[in-house]
């Protein structure tokens, strides 16, 4: 097929079905297609990790480069190892020492599928990057702007991943998953034959060894070469409870593997750095209904004026909330909640919602 404006497209494939699927659809739809792994890590900090609960590992370019021929596409690996490490590894690290709970797969969308692919797609002269999220994107005629929604399944729903994107990002994105369900989705692969169609969902970090002896705590050491030191349990009133093995080992609302004996469930309410103090709260002292984010990204807005009436969320698999925003400065937003909210996390993301239409969000302070 002869290339034509807007016609050519390159498609992330990290050798799951979800990306296979979206290169399928995309070849049939007409496109000049391309399909794209990125090396983003080696296992160095962690030894080996059980990859079949990770994306985009280097076990799964065979997988990818499968559909990619069956399609009869070309195929690359793009090395991405030092962005990946400098924009999301090392950013991870920095604010989990730093008390923070990140997510990384957002700064991997921000820094890396979406700014160095989008660079590596236009100097190939591709027109579009295509990926397999379940979130759809459409253009407004009323205000002049792209939007972000999101996918019609609730259940898989990845808008609140994405919702750094700018404008000029979702111009040249496509989703094709955002209108299809998971079970359609896993219908279409096995129809056509695809060896990774009962391949399991990834859920971990990627370029984290998931086991039972500190997990995220384990690669930090590793990754940074520091021991953190133990230090106090304290209550709300700040009384020591007991001892603690290093502030990183804890994340906020933990409950279990603390190591310490309690008169009552007692939960991870903060993580102070300067005190190398954990404080432990009962299960209702958890909840709160304001936060304050900054690095913050509008979308359907340049600028929100005044309080609005929106729903928000504060973590990935949460149910958006009703809540009240306001635009504070010039990056800065403060969010009330109608309704305390469990568990609010320094370091999340904060992703405000009208209806299926994501506004904005910013990083949860």
């Amino acid at each position: 097929m002869s290339s034509s404006k807007n016609n050519r497209v390159i498609i992330a494939m990290s050798g799951g079905i979800d990306s296979s699927v979206a290169a399928l659809l995309m070849k049939q739809q007409g496109y000049e297609c391309a399909g794209i792994t990125m090396k983003l890590f080696d296992s160095e900090y962690n030894g080996d990790i059980d990859y079949e609960k990770t994306c985009c590992s280097l076990s799964d370019i065979e997988d990818a480069r499968s559909v990619a021929y069956s399609l009869d596409m070309p195929y690359y690996v793009f090395n991405f190892k030092d962005s990946f490490d400098e924009n999301v590894i090392r950013r991870f690290v920095n604010a989990y020492i730093q008390g923070s709970t990140p997510n990384p797969c957002i700064d991997c969308n921000r820094f890396i599928k979406f700014r160095r692919l989008f660079q590596r797609a236009k100097e190939l002269e591709y027109d579009y990057v295509v990926t397999g999220h379940y979130a759809r994107m459409e253009y407004d005629n009323a205000n002049g702007k792209y939007l972000l929604k999101k996918g019609v399944d609730e259940k898989k729903d990845q808008s609140y991943v994405l919702y750094s994107m700018s404008q000029k990002q979702l111009a040249h994105v496509k989703f094709p998953l955002g209108g299809l369900t998971k079970p359609e989705v896993r219908k279409i692969a096995e129809e056509h034959g695809f060896l990774n169609a009962h391949k399991k969902e990834s859920q971990d970090i990627c370029f984290i060894k998931k086991n039972q002896n500190g997990d995220y705590a384990d690669f930090i050491e590793k990754y940074t070469g520091r021991t953190f030191q133990p230090g106090d349990f304290v209550d709300t009133a700040g009384n020591i409870l007991g001892r603690h093995n290093g502030i990183i080992r804890y994340t906020i609302g933990q409950r279990r593997g603390l190591g310490v004996a309690l008169n009552q469930p007692m939960y991870v309410q903060n993580k102070c750095v300067e005190t190398n103090t954990v404080t432990l709260c009962t299960d209702e002292e958890l909840y709160s209904k304001n936060l304050t984010a900054r690095d913050i990204n509008l979308i359907t807005v340049d600028r929100i004026d005044g309080k609005i009436n929106i729903k928000a969320k504060v973590r990935y698999n949460q149910k958006e909330q009703p809540a009240v925003a306001e635009q504070t400065g010039d990056d800065e937003l403060r969010v009330e909640f109608d309704s305390p909210q469990r568990a609010i996390t320094r370091g999340q993301a904060v992703v405000l919602y009208d209806g299926d239409i994501v506004v904005g969000g910013g990083t949860i302070l």
